[in-house]
């Protein structure tokens, strides 16, 4: 099962169900944000009760985040990103500290309205020369900080603008095209989110140029631990996506290209497929609620 926003072709107001089997079903709420005022049980007899509406060919899925909800990101929960963080940074021991560290870092990633779907593109900076993807695992997170499941997230980085400062993080992670996640939530009472494959391929021109893979075992810090530390003294009323890290990096001599086709897959949890642009005009098309 997955829970999906999704439009039919012939109405324009987009609305929440859930998927079996290509089969979609439609459920009693105005949008994502109800959903997510709900407890997780609640949630899961909203979604055990949901009647088949119609088929998938019939709609057009789009971003799991409506309303005010917003995106927000760990960074450096993974050995090989703090190994990538001091590789590319003028100061090294900042990585190296927050690794360790109690506190995690967390960084706001997203509005909902700037979050693009697969099949949609993604973007880099036009004034950053490194870019890449971050295949990540998010939860999707209820107002009453409970885990009601889980997303394919890329959290697109500027290494070259983060590199060159830390403090430059919020231009180096939030910019048009910059969060991408994929259309279904995958319950968390269906999936045992510990030990997931995560796969990264990038093609250019019909050709891989870079894969990897990674496993949510791997992370450093329990996903209770990073919600715990989102809500302590923030509350997120309309609920919230939480993406945990990455443990994929590519070297340092990767560059992304306009064109490069970059494919998310996480096991149990779903895909994401994006092609690479560049600069803020391609991303007309997000529009605020």
């Amino acid at each position: 099962m997955h829970i999906v926003r999704y439009q039919r072709h012939d109405d324009p107001h987009p609305r929440i169900g859930v998927v079996n089997d290509g089969v979609l079903s439609a459920l009693p709420v105005a949008g994502m944000f109800e959903l997510l005022q709900h407890r997780k049980e609640e949630i899961e007899g909203i979604c055990a009760d949901a009647a088949p509406a119609c088929s998938l060919s019939e709609v057009r899925l789009l971003a799991p985040v409506d309303g005010v909800m917003e995106v927000w990101a760990s960074g450096v929960t993974y050995l090989r990103s703090r190994d990538a963080r001091v590789e590319e940074s003028a100061l090294k021991s900042v990585y190296e500290l927050v690794y360790d560290a109690e506190r995690p870092e967390l960084f706001f990633k997203s509005p909902a309205w700037r979050v693009v779907v697969d099949g949609e593109p993604v973007g880099i900076r036009s004034d950053s020369e490194l870019n890449v993807p971050e295949p990540e695992l998010a939860l999707v997170v209820n107002r009453f900080e409970e885990i009601v499941g889980y997303v394919v997230c890329n959290d697109m980085s500027s290494r070259s603008v983060e590199g060159e400062n830390p403090l430059y993080l919020p231009q180096a992670k939030l910019y048009a095209g910059a969060c991408a996640l994929s259309p279904g939530i995958r319950p968390a009472w269906e999936v045992d989110a510990s030990d997931l494959t995560i796969r990264l391929t990038v093609t250019r021109k019909g050709a891989v140029i870079w894969d990897g893979t990674t496993s949510t075992r791997q992370i450093r810090r329990p996903f209770s631990w990073l919600t715990a530390y989102l809500f302590h003294s923030e509350n997120h009323p309309h609920g919230v996506v939480l993406s945990t890290g990455t443990g994929i990096v590519p070297d340092l001599d990767f560059r992304l290209h306009a064109g490069d086709l970059i494919s998310v897959t996480i096991d149990e949890i779903g895909e994401l497929h994006n092609p690479v642009v560049v600069g803020k005009d391609h991303f007309h098309f997000l529009r605020t609620p």
